[in-house]
């Protein structure tokens, strides 16, 4: 139960990226419109494979902070997982071709965050504890 509450929510959202590209062979990318819709306004809102990832992501990210918060043996992993989690997702963005999106990108910013913000919400944690 402890590794499930200490496995990455971004690592799920990173994962379905790139088994989004893999199914689809390319010849749907991230890029491409999934859904789009006219607003009362008269302009058409339409959003992207690519964009429906990083929604995924803000609500991971969120969830990855709050697990931050707690202090214990086990959030160490979670830690260390997560840093594992970017540098997979760096070297994705720097060596896999369809990894080199924008969206990509954010969800690499993300998992960076994530990482941050656990060491600093565990340093902060420990000097009030």
């Amino acid at each position: 139960m402890r590794f499930i509450l200490g496995f990455p929510a971004l690592a799920l959202v990173v994962a379905g990226y790139n088994a989004f590209v893999l199914l689809t062979f390319g010849i749907l990318d991230s890029l491409s419109q999934m859904f789009s819709w006219v607003l009362p306004s008269g302009s058409e809102a339409f959003f992207s494979a690519g964009d429906l990832f990083v929604i995924a992501g803000v609500v991971a990210l969120f969830t990855e902070i709050v697990k931050a918060a707690k202090v214990g043996t086990a959030s160490w992993a979670a830690r260390g997982m997560s840093l594992a989690l970017f540098a997979v997702a760096l070297a994705e963005f720097l060596f896999v071709p369809f990894c080199g999106t924008s969206s990509f990108f954010i969800l690499l910013v993300m998992t960076l965050i994530s990482v941050l913000a656990g060491f600093a919400i565990a340093r902060f944690g420990r000097r009030v504890a």
